[in-house]
């Protein structure tokens, strides 16, 4: 190939390449996890109830995947950490959300913000 040509060449398949990887990069998305902190529980055994009634089977069924379900986090610093901890992996936003608007987790979610003090949000993650 004459080296005239090599150069043009090479760079279209440079950029037929970012194309494509920057197409791949757009179809993926990144995991969205559920995050649920409860710094507080002034009626566990209440909360304990609601919970059982719903979970895990609401959270598996709409396809989340608990990360972390704890009541034992550890501080290193920056205060005293939450009573209970919670992480839900979620494909995507719209599963997240779907699940945090289902009926069951609404439920669960009513007794919560009335017997603890807590918050709930999403984070994105990392796509692997």
């Amino acid at each position: 190939m004459n080296s005239m040509y090599r150069v043009p060449a090479l760079l279209a398949g440079v950029v037929g390449l970012s194309v494509v990887v920057s197409t791949l990069n757009a179809q993926t998305k990144s995991p969205v996890y559920a995050v649920i902190d409860i710094s507080e529980a002034m009626d566990a055994d209440a909360y304990v109830k609601a919970v059982s009634a719903a979970e895990p089977k609401a959270t598996q069924s709409a396809g989340g995947r608990f990360m972390i379900r704890t009541n034992k986090p550890i501080a290193l610093d920056g205060g005293a950490p939450p009573n209970r901890f919670v992480v839900i992996a979620f494909d995507n936003e719209e599963l997240a959300k779907a699940w945090y608007n289902s009926q069951a987790i609404k439920d669960v979610n009513a007794v919560r913000m009335k017997v603890t003090r807590s918050r709930a949000f999403l984070v994105e993650g990392l796509a692997n």
